[in-house]
């Protein structure tokens, strides 16, 4: 008869179920309470009234309406909730009628199930009866049934009479537990052994070295063992609603019992609240206080409860507060063992367990605490700044007991064989009476183990022995009923031996399953504020910054609180996805935030001592070198003598700490905490932590490099190149060392980063330098030198500023000489410097535009200057009809030339250093152009080639920039004319350069004063530009360019008195550059149409003022 009853199964089915029906419970509660959520047949004001109504005549009611779609998606519970409230009361009889016995450290599984049973069915009607709108949600359907059906919903009228009759639920459920009083209380004095011993103050755990491995090291490979495994990492948390609970319900004994008032007081005295489920708690003192209070003979009993509620207040915090102190140790001290040797995990896993459980039951209590914090003097008990480690080891643990499964499961596979199945059957052997049932099971348990083998692990065999335990559960059951032919309690050793075997199988088959149980921490997801506090409080220790990692970690629990009896939760899911992901990134950016700013300002540091190595810096240290012979001057009294590089590593006591120290310190700190793992899974997104230290050093830095160009628009301030380049150096340097704290691509962050830098806008579309020096080049340097302020200097390769009163803003040859202009090749590469040469096309294409107006203006004239250049009378009297000199704006097309090709050339040198593999082919295809080789093809080539640094022929940027200008209504052979006689504007300018006293050649620059050397360069890369957009022959435009700039010059040295001929010899030179520069024209070709002696005496006459000096 009793194998008939299925108490296994039920007990089983049921708390399984329960679950399920209480999270539908709680999903209901929170939605209605949710203003976001609440469905909205609650919130029309229309149906306010019939809302009203339906909660004054429940469950009597009439009422009408179309609500059934709003409503039925809030019933699926109600034949749950009637489900388990029948088969609850049904197997609760069924065990009293059993007279089952009860003791957890006999009987576990069967004395756990039916005490869960009973808290969890208790949970489901507190958690209903805080349903404030469940009267009207069930009225309005039943309602709306009734109307659509013609009859109303058949478990109305029992959900209605439960409703009501649980409007007080302790009151009733008090009165439908007392018959169970005497199983309910058997089972909950059966805790006097456990519970007693696990709710010990930290100094007895201290005393005892709980948890310590170290403290018997000869028995350290002795395999931990005890009468009552389970019971060893059963929760406390769970135990302590077992008792407030089942007292609650059965109170009774407490006036009866001592041993049950012991019990309830000691877990009265534990805390103030208990976890119905998620962040629902029960006010515990102030529950039992109203319950007691409305029950004739129980003041006693109101006035323990008040005396424990004051023991709690004054004493609970600080107990619980030396617990969690004592397991950070305990913790750090397992974990350090069993890491260094992970063979102990076999023997000794049953300790971490234990660990892990301790761990969590302090975590949760100061979690649901600290929510609701009562009002105490002592409120720095319920806030604990050293969360992280705790938090920190118990991932470790779990970390350490998944990585070294295969260990675990092979000591535990050979345990149960060769030691467990041997054991049983010599227990087995040894008893009196064993009916066929019993009997059978037990064979079937013996032969199961026996059959096990360590080939089966090493062949990696999936191991499953729920259907073992569940035998045993059966067992059990069969064995605690009363007159059972085979009573546990008369076979105890019976009962170890298979609590032993229990544990041991699921060290084989269910670790995760067990790790869940025992430190699974998703509770910290419903308390979304205490986890934010905890994480703030510990991120401000220094010594727990290694520990921070463990905040996101334990995110990815939050995915295990869901129930697959509780489908209608994919809202609610789907929110907690996006706060464990919210808190997971933010606690992430949190550490990356607090890591880069820590590398970065090490970062800095070391750029300050370098730059302080630089050679701008030696000046002293070469003027006292200079006079160290000399008598060394008293310094000055309160004179501070400067440091020396170096002087900061000079250290005269260790003990002292510099500033540095303690940033390698914090950074040591903080990167430990990556070592914890290198990815993990938050709600199926996969979540790598150095990726967001990797994203905030790389935004950071890109703001550091931005500011230290240090530009300033309207001071026209800014970093030299070199200097820039030198700081980013000692950045990366030094960057590159997180690489020695942290397994991260550091040159992956310094690519993307410096890359970023070439670019117009990085990014996040903040400025680059790129942007930043383009902008200062064109409106700093290249302004003033399109106004001759400054003078672009051909010997020094540079431009230097032209000697007047005003004290000039910057030094241009600081900024525009070979190493300057290397560094800024360096720092912006070539997409920099393509981003640098579409800015300055633009503006020659505007200077451009500008010359094509003034030829169109003067067309008429200058067609008639083409065809009689060689007739001087004629052509002084056209040249007066010239309504402006172009000149001026050639030249500043010839500066902003002459600047690209310095910036390429550096480029070149700088793309030879980096990549020679890169340049030798590039030089070799610019070898093989020919002048017949096609011009797309000669383009390019000469394309690629100047993105390297090349100097070309034809400038492939200028003959594209040319290309795009669009001329209103103008064909093609009108450009061409327009190009032409743009040539003969130019050519018959020229000699007015000589009335300008700044056109004086200066032999120590190598160019002229007023920039008019530049006309060389602007003259042949424009015309070259343009007749290869036309397509015409280039060479000989420009020997038409040459005759009848020869012409004209020839002309000017006939008119020996005119002040025309102040400063020729400086333009026939400029006619010789104009030769020199052209790789179309020769000096063959100039000296047909120009004497070379005329060359020869004008250099003569240029250099006559210069002082040569030999030797």
């Amino acid at each position: 008869m009793d194998y008939q009853q299925k108490l296994a199964e039920k007990l089983t089915i049921l708390n399984d179920r329960g679950n399920g029906v209480l999270i539908r419970m709680n999903y209901i509660k929170k939605i209605c309470a949710d203003p976001k959520m609440r469905p909205s047949i609650l919130t029309e004001k229309a149906l306010e009234p019939a809302i009203k109504y339906i909660n004054k005549k429940f469950p009597n009611i009439d009422f009408r309406g179309n609500i059934v779609s709003l409503t039925a998606a809030f019933l699926p519970c109600v034949p749950s909730l009637l489900f388990i409230q029948d088969h609850v009361y049904e197997l609760l009889n069924t065990i009293d009628a059993c007279q089952c016995f009860f003791d957890i450290a006999i009987n576990f599984d069967f004395t756990k199930n039916y005490l869960d049973l009973i808290t969890t069915y208790t949970s489901v009607i507190i958690t209903l009866s805080r349903i404030d709108d469940k009267k009207a949600l069930v009225g309005m359907f039943n309602c709306a049934h009734e109307m659509t059906t013609g009859s109303s919903d058949p478990s109305y009228p029992r959900l209605g009479q439960m409703f009501v009759e649980y409007e007080h639920p302790w009151k009733k459920l008090t009165e439908e537990f007392g018959p169970h009083t005497r199983s309910v209380t058997a089972a909950l004095l059966s805790l006097t052994m456990v519970y007693p011993r696990r709710n010990l103050p930290a100094e007895q755990w201290r005393s005892a070295q709980l948890l310590s491995l170290l403290s018997a090291p000869a028995a350290m490979l002795d395999p931990a063992c005890c009468d009552t495994m389970a019971c060893e990492y059963l929760s406390i948390e769970v135990m302590e609603r077992w008792i407030i609970m089942g007292f609650l319900l059965c109170h009774s004994s407490l006036n009866t019992n001592q041993a049950s008032q012991e019990l309830w007081k000691m877990a009265l005295r534990s805390g103030l609240y208990l976890v119905l489920i998620r962040d629902e708690v029960l006010n515990i003192h102030k529950v039992s206080e109203d319950l007691f209070d409305s029950i004739k003979g129980y003041n006693k009993r109101v006035a323990d409860i008040k005396e424990c509620r004051e023991h709690v207040l004054l004493n609970s915090g600080a107990m619980h507060r030396e617990r969690r102190q004592f397991l950070r140790g305990a913790m750090m001290e397992l974990f350090k063992v069993l890491e260094d040797e992970p063979g102990l995990l076999g023997p000794k896993a049953l300790f971490v367990f234990m660990a892990l459980s301790f761990s969590r039951d302090e975590v949760l209590w100061l979690v649901r605490h600290s929510e609701n914090m009562p009002k105490i003097k002592t409120s720095e008990d319920y806030i604990d700044n050293q969360m992280a480690e705790l938090l920190f080891h118990m991932e470790k643990l779990r970390g350490l007991m998944t990585k070294y499964n295969h260990v675990v499961q092979r000591y535990h596979v050979q345990y149960l064989a060769q030691f467990d199945a041997l054991v049983l059957n010599d227990t087995i052997q040894n008893m009196y009476v064993c009916p066929e049932e019993e009997s059978v099971l037990m064979t079937s348990l013996v032969s199961t183990l026996s059959a096990l083998s360590v080939k089966q692990v090493e062949n990696k065999e999936e191991f499953d022995f729920r259907a073992l335990r569940l035998d045993w559960l059966r067992l059990q059951a069969y064995t605690s009923v009363n007159k059972a032919p085979l009573p546990i309690k008369e076979y105890p050793d019976l009962a170890k031996v298979m609590n032993l075997i229990q544990f041991h199988t699921r060290m084989v088959d269910s670790v995760e399953e067990l790790l869940q149980d025992t430190s699974e921490v998703s509770i910290l997801g419903f308390y979304p504020r205490v986890f934010e506090r905890m994480f703030c409080q510990s991120s401000e220790e220094m010594t727990m910054k290694r520990y921070l990692m463990a905040f996101p970690l334990v995110c990815s629990h939050f995915s295990q609180c869901g129930h697959p009896l509780c489908p209608e939760e994919h809202h609610l899911r789907q929110t907690m996805e996006k706060r464990s992901l919210r808190l997971c990134v933010t606690f992430l950016e949190q550490i990356a935030k607090q890591t880069s700013s820590v590398v970065l300002d090490i970062c800095a540091e070391q750029c300050n001592l370098n730059d302080q190595l630089q050679p701008k810096h030696c000046a002293e240290a070469i003027s006292a070198a200079r006079h160290r012979k000399q008598k060394k001057s008293v310094p000055k009294k309160g004179e501070v003598q400067k440091e020396k590089p170096g002087a900061e590593s000079l250290r005269k006591d260790r003990a002292v700490v510099t500033n540095m120290d303690k940033m390698h310190l914090m950074l040591t700190e903080l990167c430990s905490s990556y070592s914890v793992c290198s990815d993990f899974v938050v709600f199926n997104h996969i979540v790598v932590p150095t990726e967001f230290l990797l994203s905030h050093l790389e935004t950071r830095l890109s703001e550091i490099i931005v500011r230290m160009a240090n530009y300033n628009q309207t001071t026209e301030e800014i970093a030299r190149p070199s200097d820039l380049l030198a700081g980013l150096r000692a950045y990366t340097a030094s960057l590159y060392t997180l690489s020695s704290y942290i397994n991260m691509d550091i040159t992956r962050l310094v690519k993307n980063v410096l890359l970023q830098q070439t670019q117009p806008l990085d990014s996040r579309g903040g400025q680059t330098i790129t942007t930043i020096y383009t902008n200062w080049f064109l409106e700093s340097l290249l302004r003033q030198a399109s106004n001759s302020f400054i003078v672009h200097c051909p010997t020094m390769n540079c431009f230097v500023n032209h000697a007047t009163d005003n004290e000039p803003s910057f030094r241009a040859e600081e900024f525009s000489d070979i190493s300057e202009l290397r560094a800024l090749a360096a720092l912006i590469g070539p997409y920099g410097l393509k981003f640098l040469s579409e800015n300055l096309m633009w503006h020659i294409t505007s200077q451009v535009s500008e010359l094509k107006k003034l030829v169109i203006e003067n067309m008429d004239v200058l067609v008639q200057m083409r065809n009689n250049f060689d007739k001087p009378e004629e052509m002084a009297h056209l040249k007066k009809r010239l309504s402006e000199n172009v000149l001026k704006r050639m030249t500043i097309i010839g500066v902003i030339l002459s600047f690209r090709l310095m910036a390429q050339e550096c480029l070149k040198d700088v793309m030879s250093n980096h990549c020679p593999n890169l340049i030798g082919p590039i030089d070799c295809l610019i070898d093989f152009l020919s002048p017949e080789t096609d011009i797309k093809v000669t383009l390019s080539v000469f394309e690629v080639a100047s993105a390297a640094g090349f100097k070309c022929d034809i400038d492939p940027a200028l003959v594209a920039a040319i290309g795009n200008m669009q001329t209103d209504n103008m064909s093609v052979d009108e450009e061409y004319k327009l190009s032409c006689l743009l040539l003969v504007y130019v050519g018959v300018s020229l000699p007015t350069l000589a009335l300008d006293p700044n056109s004086l050649y200066s032999r120590e620059r190598g160019g002229h004063n007023n920039n008019i050397h530049c006309l060389a360069t602007g003259i042949n890369q424009l015309a070259a530009a343009m007749f290869t957009v036309q397509n015409k022959n280039i060479e000989q435009h420009l020997k038409e360019f040459l005759l009848l700039v020869s012409s004209t010059l020839l002309q000017l040295g006939q008119n020996v008195e005119k002040m025309e001929t102040k400063n020729r010899e400086s333009i026939y030179l400029l006619l010789h550059m104009i030769v020199q520069e052209s790789p179309f024209l020769s000096q063959d070709m100039l000296e047909r149409c120009f004497p070379y002696v005329l060359l020869r005496n004008a250099y003569r006459e240029v250099y006559r003022s210069f002082i040569v000096t030999l030797g």
